[in-house]
Parts: structure tokens; C-alpha cells; sequence
């Protein structure tokens, strides 16, 4: 059944690019097909669960290669978002209520899938107290309780600032904990019209300084598009930002614009910048960066972290330097 498009923000202004107007696409914006009898058994297990993935929901250029090698991205919480960011495809609108089978449900499929790093995130569910984030520690003690060998990445909301929903979910011990930026500060009020910039840099320190506190190995992570109209220095600046909160791993993909009442592409960045970015990334302390036009937050999110335990960016680091 077809959704009805969600109307934008009318406080932020936008601007639509019909398709024979878009630009075209670059030689290097090649998406792998993949082996589509892992993809089919990866759909039909979700949809068996009755649950969500980022992958579908944002329309992820690398659905096909993710699903071909038994991995997705679990998003809990329903499928409508009560936010109205310019680049998201999700479903916007009123949620439902919290299925509450949804925590058993993810962690069945992360058993039948054989994940060794499972990824999980939300919409944003500003209509409830906490954010969502009871819900958020349920499911990912349910991951642990069917999975005690699997590590668990969460691309968590903002949940409005509120420390008390973050320290929630910190304390159900995730092993990696992302929030997303999204983009640099001066595109905040036109991507991201219900967020705030400080707020973001504020969640990720609050984990990293939690963390620090406890002794975790826990990591902390975050994430850009970009050719939504920054410069080259404006990222390098909240790449500065991130450090500055302790973030340890640092996500750069290229903005697509998923369908026509979405932000339109500004520019197609060169893979020569996304080199250049991930060897400044490097060089300012980042643990480990994946910086590439493909690249969206979970996109080898196993590998991203094993790198930052094992200290295989900081000699990459060493190199450069």
C-alpha cells in the first residue's frame, strides 16, 4: 500500500529539484546488486517479525550489498518519525503505540541472522515522556539476554536533551552508542529544523564523559552527509567539534536525495575529498573514520569498531603523520 508523501516543515525553507533538473550522477555512485537469496531471506525474516529496518525506511543506497551478507539495520520504535528533517525518507506524521513485542522480536532476528554486530536505531518519538528510550534499554537487553556474544551498536534521537533518556539507554551498556550530526552547523535550521547542533555535540560528550567515568570500553560515534552545500572547511570544523566531545569513529557519505519533495543534491563530492577528510579525521585523533561517497552510518559498522579497538586507525594515523 502506497504512503501519502508528508508535508515539510513550513518553518524551514526548502527547496525541491524535479527530476529532469536533478544532477546527474557521477561514474562513482555504483551500487552493488549483491545475491538476492540472501536478500529475500533477510525481507522475508523481517517481515515474518512484523519489524522495521533503516534500510528499507531511508531507502540506503547499499541495502543490496548489507542484505546479501545477512546484515540490516533494525529500526525500533514503529516507522512514522515526529520530526521533519529536509533529507529523510522515513514516514513522517502521528506514530502508533510501542509495540511492545518489538525488543524479543529484534533479538529473534539478530539469533537467526548469526549477527556478531548487530545496529539498531529509531525514529524520533517526541510524543512520548522519555523519547522512546525505556523502550530503546529494553530492546537492547533482550539483544544481550538471546545474543550474549554479539556487540551492539545504537544509532540513538537526541531525545530532546534530556540526560535522564540518554542515561538510559547507557545503562542498558551498549557496546558502540552513535548520534548522528548530520550535517555542519549553518545547514541546521534547513536539514535538520527540529534539532540544534549543541544539543548533538552535548548527548555525545554526556556518553563520553559517562563512559570515561565508568571505565567502559564503550565507543562513541557519529555522522555527516555531505552536498547539501557545506565547504570543505566547514566539515573539517565539526570534525573539530566531535573531538572535542571525545567522539572515537566518524561516519562521511554522500547526501542522496531519496525522492522529490526531499532537500535536492547541492554537489557530488570526489572521492579525493572523502580521502582527504578521512586522513584530517586521522590526524585530529578519530579512532577510525569511513569516509566515502557510499557510506551511511552502519555501513560496515562491524569493522569500523573492530578497527578502533584494535588501534588499526591510529597506525594509519602514525603513517600519515
Amino acid at each position: 500500500m502506497s504512503r501519502e508523501l508528508p508535508v515539510i516543515n513550513a518553518t524551514a525553507p526548502q527547496t525541491f529539484r524535479r527530476r529532469r533538473d536533478r544532477l546527474p550522477k557521477p561514474d562513482w555512485l555504483k551500487i552493488r546488486l549483491g545475491d538476492p537469496t540472501m536478500q529475500n531471506r533477510v525481507l522475508r525474516l523481517i517481515q515474518g517479525l512484523n519489524l522495521h529496518t533503516v534500510c528499507q525506511e531511508a531507502r540506503c543506497p547499499n541495502i543490496f550489498e548489507c542484505w546479501s551478507d545477512g546484515t540490516a539495520t533494525f529500526m525500533i520504535c514503529g516507522d512514522t518519525c515526529t520530526r521533519h528533517c529536509g533529507f529523510c525518507a522515513v514516514n513522517k506524521g502521528k506514530p502508533g503505540e510501542l509495540d511492545p513485542e518489538e525488543p524479543r522480536h529484534v533479538a529473534e532476528a539478530v539469533r537467526h541472522l548469526g549477527l556478531a554486530h548487530a545496529v539498531i536505531t529509531s525514529v524520533n518519538r517526541d510524543d512520548l515522556p522519555d523519547g522512546g528510550a525505556a523502550h530503546w534499554a529494553e530492546t537492547i537487553r533482550w539483544v544481550r539476554r538471546l545474543n550474549p556474544d554479539c556487540k551492539i551498536e545504537v544509532l540513538i534521537p537526541d531525545f530532546n536533551g534530556d540526560e535522564a533518556a540518554l542515561n538510559t539507554v547507557l545503562d542498558a551498556q551498549p557496546d558502540v552508542l552513535n548520534h548522528n550530526m548530520e550535517t555542519i552547523a549553518r545547514l541546521y535550521r534547513r536539514v535538520r529544523p527540529d534539532a540544534n547542533y549543541q544539543q548533538s555535540l552535548t548527548l555525545l560528550r554526556r556518553a563520553a564523559e559517562r563512559r570515561d567515568r565508568e571505565g567502559r570500553g564503550m565507543l562513541t560515534k557519529s555522522g555527516i552527509m555531505v552536498g547539501l552545500g557545506e565547504t570543505f572547511d566547514e566539515v573539517v570544523e565539526l570534525m573539530k567539534d566531535l573531538r572535542a566531545v571525545s567522539c572515537d569513529i566518524m561516519t562521511i557519505g554522500q547526501y542522496l536525495q531519496p525522492h522529490e519533495r526531499r532537500l535536492p543534491v547541492e554537489r557530488y563530492v570526489t572521492p579525493e575529498e572523502f580521502a582527504r577528510w578521512r586522513e584530517i579525521g586521522l590526524q585530529l585523533g578519530f579512532r577510525h573514520v569511513e569516509s566515502g561517497p557510499l557510506v551511511r552510518s552502519s555501513y560496515h559498522a562491524r569493522r569500523q569498531a573492530e578497527n578502533s579497538r584494535e588501534g588499526i586507525s591510529t597506525a594509519v594515523h602514525e603513517v600519515i603523520g
